[in-house]
């Protein structure tokens, strides 16, 4: 393995573990146990804030275990560390606190792996997609925790269902990149949000409508405030460490568009990426404070995705145009802006960023202010088992609005 992929591996590792070190400061083992025997026998449709369900403790546990396994199975894959490898861990870390814990995900990239078996082909071609499609995971504790049949016949078809997903994911998402030509970053969310869609409209036609819940904590901004600080703090140290000419390199990466597939890390390095990471992570936390927002479970996820992201296509500059398009939807709308579902919409909206950095941030604002509209209305479609519904609201967004920004530019320039 190479010293540097080495180096990369090592710094993802330690932030993972912090989560479960913070885990283990803020709550006793007991008090954790407890928590995450509820976090993992209750649905997950959205909004299930795991800080809300089972406590500060065993949420941040459960989302540096999650971590850490995954990236043993990296490891044990071989690869080498990207920036969408960055994006994926940081995912899972921030759902891990909002739907995806350390059971509910494993029939879902059991799936995929036999997807690549069936192609014969190596499943490391096929990970990320299994890493992103554990977004479907409440898809499979809906079916196990209700009650509709016996508990052997939930366990059989939730099973069936987790792997039904996993092998359907890989062609599906390749094949939908092509609706909104790489400008939403969360390509997967609109892919679960198209198969969420179909699986739900079947439950429903035999009588099982999934039922969207809102478990949303409040009053724990400073105690985890103090935790994201010092992350986003020290990933900025680090970069400058590892990289003494980041800022420069910094400079050209808030020159790239951001439009499927931009790795930050490939293009300019671990050290730059560190930084921006840092950077966007102080922005996003700022962002949620200023508008008196609630640190909680789904909104470390939506920090923590943008942080993750921050090595795959976003940035300062591509990024801010759609907090001012949501804030700006929020003076004309019938909703506020810390309102849970427009909190989170401004959060996973950034997956809109390649936008604003093509086509400049007057476009950027537009789709952060459509975006603000559509997500509050496509989450019914899929019953609340997508948990990257933002993704799939992007993706409807984005293939609206580029022919029409390209159409309008076209006549521009003529």
């Amino acid at each position: 393995m190479e010293p540097n992929n080495k180096i990369k591996i090592t710094v993802i590792t330690i932030y993972a573990a912090s989560l479960v070190a913070f885990g283990f400061i803020v709550d006793t083992p007991y008090e954790i146990a407890a928590g995450l025997l509820r976090i993992l026998t209750r649905p997950d449709t959205l909004v299930t804030d795991y800080i809300g369900v089972g406590g500060m403790g065993a949420a941040f546990v459960n989302s540096g275990l999650l971590t850490l396994m995954f990236i043993f199975i990296l490891y044990k894959l071989k690869l080498n560390y990207s920036g969408v490898t960055i994006a994926a861990l940081f995912t899972i870390s921030g759902f891990a606190f909002f739907g995806k814990n350390i059971v509910n995900v494993w029939v879902i990239v059991l799936g995929v792996f036999v997807y690549a078996r069936f192609q014969k082909e190596k499943f490391a071609k096929y990970v990320y997609i299994a890493l992103f499609g554990t977004a479907l995971s409440p898809l499979v504790t809906e079916i196990l925790f209700s009650d509709i049949w016996s508990l052997s016949m939930r366990i059989v078809v939730s099973v069936l269902i987790g792997l039904a997903v996993g092998f359907i994911l890989p062609p599906l998402s390749t094949f939908l990149l092509r609706a909104h030509q790489g400008f939403n970053l969360y390509n997967i969310g609109f892919t679960a949000g198209i198969i969420g869609t179909m699986f739900v409209s079947v439950f429903k036609s035999y009588g099982f409508f999934p039922e969207s819940q809102m478990i949303w904590s409040t009053g724990n901004n400073f105690t985890i405030a103090c935790y994201l600080a010092v992350v986003f703090i020290s990933m900025i140290v680090a970069g400058f460490y590892l990289d003494r000419d980041s800022l420069s390199k910094l400079k050209n990466i808030f020159e790239y568009p951001g439009r499927l597939i931009e790795d930050f890390v490939f293009l300019e390095g671990i050290g730059p990426t560190l930084v921006n990471m840092g950077l966007n992570g102080i922005i996003a936390t700022t962002y949620v404070i200023i508008v008196r927002g609630a640190i909680n479970g789904p909104t470390l996820a939506g920090i923590f995705t943008i942080v993750g992201f921050s090595a795959f296509g976003k940035h300062c500059r591509n990024i801010i145009p759609i907090f001012i398009g949501v804030f700006l939807g929020s003076l004309t709308k019938v909703w506020a802006i810390n309102d849970p579902a427009i909190l989170l919409a401004a959060l996973f909206g950034t997956c809109l960023a390649p936008i604003a950095g093509e086509f400049g941030w007057i476009y950027g604002v537009i789709a952060g202010f459509v975006h603000s509209s559509v997500v509050l209305n496509v989450g019914i479609l899929h019953g609340g088992t997508n948990l990257y519904n933002n993704g799939f609201s992007a993706g409807l967004v984005a293939a609206f609005l580029v022919p029409v920004i390209n159409a309008f530019r076209k006549e521009e320039v003529e």
